[in-house]
């Protein structure tokens, strides 16, 4: 069946499938046009938290449910260097993150606006509000997140993927989020069956986007992460 897209679904799928790297083709295509088009059942015109909602179980169905691969061989190394400036802006990827994460940002003269020196981040894991000041003894308190924690990655999926693959997914903007470092900390690399953002009003966007991250690089979960965030989608509906 052939799919019709206004303008601004098309820009938004080509955007989505730009950013799926080396995951191109017919079958980055359908990941974008699932991330953008409505649930079967789903209203146009409903809330978008809950088309978000509607659009993640569908696609969380479409996820394989497998029990987690042995830790075996995991490093940071595996998944290339750390904040690689993937998409060649001359920025690394931490300091792309923080600059679109925080508000009132200044940056590190003779940078080219790169280096972030200070900033507010509305945390959204917390719900709180942080000053980010760059230091040896301050930038910790803002720390860049993998949504889907690359250790987690590792033991569903990611062991069977490319090095190109792993490093795209280590750099991709859709799994990455400035958080409250001590939080940040906490959550370490559980699931959404062993961890969710204190914060409660995040917490349907967190799994939308943890699944979002999955189905892009075809990862699995495991039947308890299934279940829970199954659980939270149905009730953000």
């Amino acid at each position: 069946m052939k799919t019709t897209c206004s303008p601004a679904k098309v820009l938004t799928a080509v955007t989505t499938m730009m950013l799926a790297g080396s995951l191109a083709g017919c079958d980055a295509a359908a990941i974008a046009f699932e991330v953008i088009d409505p649930a079967p059942g789903v209203a146009a015109g409903a809330p978008a938290p809950a088309r978000d909602a509607a659009n993640a179980l569908v696609q969380l169905e479409g996820i394989p449910v497998k029990g987690r691969a042995p830790k075996t061989g995991y490093t940071r190394d595996e998944f290339g260097p750390a904040w690689a400036d993937v998409d060649r802006n001359g920025c690394d990827t931490r300091n792309d993150i923080l600059a679109r994460d925080l508000t009132s940002e200044t940056f590190k003269p003779g940078t080219n606006n790169c280096v972030v020196m200070t900033g507010t981040l509305a945390d959204r894991y917390t719900g709180t509000t942080i000053t980010f000041t760059r230091g040896q003894d301050t930038s910790s308190d803002v720390q860049i997140d993998h949504i889907v924690a690359l250790s987690d990655a590792w033991q569903n999926g990611a062991q069977q993927l490319s090095d190109d693959q792993r490093k795209d997914l280590a750099n991709d903007p859709l799994n990455l989020m400035a958080a409250d470092g001590p939080t940040n900390g906490a959550k370490g690399d559980k699931d959404a069956a062993t961890w969710l953002p204190p914060n409660k009003a995040f917490r349907c966007e967190y799994v939308t986007r943890q699944t979002a991250v999955k189905t892009k690089y075809r990862l699995w979960v495991t039947q308890a992460e299934h279940d829970a965030i199954a659980g939270l989608l149905e009730g953000c509906k």
